[in-house]
């Protein structure tokens, strides 16, 4: 039996960031892969949504800038720009690269099969390590609705379906008001494909600040997408070519396609390590702040359960990367920023107002109208809008909370991601000078209406 010195599971963004750091170390190590090396991210996830969500949006920027009409959108031409940027789903280049590092690579779904030391199988090979990482991701949730699982993909798209489409639909019925069917829903609909978006809860994004959920529930409204919230997806049908959709309330919807963007479950079951002694918290490898599982075993990205963004997973892969090398590191997810990419962006960082009240901070809150405070927005369009707001603890006198909304807010929250994550005093933080004009000096009018 071939002996490494790790042995990665899983070669999403956070395995690869694992794999790479190790080799780059000079460690031995295998990486076990049954899908394509890189992962849902870089395949049927961030990668092609945000390249197809580019077109529509420039689009609409172009409408907004002086001197300019609003171009034509050419379906063949962004679908084949799509294409080159998930390497037509071909991983041969990224599987060559990591033989050529000296990585062992295993192909197939992996099994632990023992402990100290570490064993897996991968198909007819077995491996033993002295630490083994799982990084297996997630996979779509769907919910139990009545007939789901008797249409095929040609009805019911995840978002494989929907990041890897070949024609646009002429209505889809998109289920989800979180991050995945937000986005999948704006694109639809700014391509044209007339769109109905269910949230069973109160409003969309419903776990941000209330007002962030009306701005982007307004922007979907003049888009035309009809947005129904508190309601869910009661049963579906085959309806012609289509679907005939039951909801919550009763009400019928018919589209062309149903789009699952309901949120993602972790992928850790499967790896036979309860059968190893290691025990799970449902579908999810539950881990430490070291991101250790069990002795020699670590875990990484969605596979944990923790704050579910490929971000997140490339920062644990760092985290377990040092300390596997012995550089002993805790992971910290403080100030993780949280975007949506439609239009306007929406962004979001730390705590809530809410929360930060329910968790007993003496709380300051401010929120700023953008272009009434700054001249960027002015300068980037006819007829700007956007909106910061900063939650603050009085008492320590320092950002622990911020949401954005407006064009490149997932560039300019990071302003607040550093400022909460470091600590930084707010009185240090209205001492910035921003450059003029930008988004980001917005951040000097939230300050002051913080009144600290």
């Amino acid at each position: 039996m071939e002996h490494v010195d790790v042995i990665v599971i899983g070669m999403g963004p956070g395995g690869e960031t694992v794999a790479s750091r190790l080799l780059d170390a000079g460690r031995r190590v295998a990486v076990a892969e049954h899908a394509l090396i890189g992962g849902e991210c870089a395949y049927y996830a961030c990668i092609p949504s945000k390249v197809l969500l580019r077109t529509p949006e420039a689009r609409g920027e172009a409408g907004g800038a002086a001197g300019l009409e609003r171009p034509a959108v050419e379906w063949p031409a962004l679908r084949a720009r799509r294409d080159r940027m998930v390497r037509h789903l071909d991983d041969t280049a990224q599987a060559d690269g990591y033989r050529d590092r000296g990585a062992l690579l295993l192909r197939g779904r992996a099994r632990v099969t023992g402990r100290a030391p570490w064993r897996v199988r991968v198909g007819e090979s077995e491996v033993c390590a002295d630490h083994v990482v799982v990084a297996t991701g997630s996979r779509p949730v769907r919910p139990p609705v009545e007939g789901l699982d008797a249409l095929g993909p040609d009805r019911v798209w995840t978002n494989r379906e929907a990041t890897t489409l070949t024609d646009l639909p002429g209505s889809a019925l998109v289920v989800g008001g979180g991050a995945v069917g937000i986005e999948l829903g704006h694109f639809l609909g700014a391509m044209g494909t007339r769109v109905t978006l269910l949230q069973r809860g109160p409003r969309l994004l419903d776990r941000e600040d209330p007002r962030l959920c009306a701005r982007v529930g307004r922007a979907f409204a003049r888009n035309g997408v009809d947005v129904r919230v508190g309601t869910e997806l009661r049963s579906v049908a085959p309806d012609g070519a289509g679907v005939r959709a039951v909801l919550g309330d009763g009400a019928a919807v018919r589209a062309d396609v149903v789009v699952l963007g309901a949120g993602r479950r972790p992928a850790a079951d499967g790896l036979g390590l309860p059968e190893a002694g290691v025990g799970l918290e449902g579908t999810a490898l539950p881990v430490d702040e070291y991101c250790r599982a069990a002795p020699g075993l670590w875990g990484v990205g969605d596979a944990t359960g923790r704050a579910m963004f490929t971000h997140v997973a490339k920062y644990q892969g760092r985290v377990v990367a040092d300390n596997i090398l012995g550089r002993g590191r805790a992971a910290d997810y403080t100030a993780v920023p949280r975007v949506v990419f439609c239009d306007p962006e929406a962004a979001a960082v730390g705590l809530t107002a809410r929360q930060a009240r329910d968790r007993g901070i003496d709380t300051a809150v401010a929120e700023v109208d953008v272009p009434e405070n700054t001249a960027r927005p002015w300068t980037y369009t006819a007829d700007p809008e956007g909106a910061l707001a900063l939650v603050a603890d009085r008492g320590r006198g320092v950002l622990v909370g911020a949401w954005a909304h407006g064009p490149l807010a997932s560039e300019w929250i990071h302003t607040a991601a550093l400022a909460v994550r470091a600590r930084v005093p707010v009185a240090v933080l209205a001492e910035s000078v921003p450059q003029f004009p930008t988004f980001n000096e917005a951040y000097l009018a939230a300050l002051e209406g913080l009144g600290m």
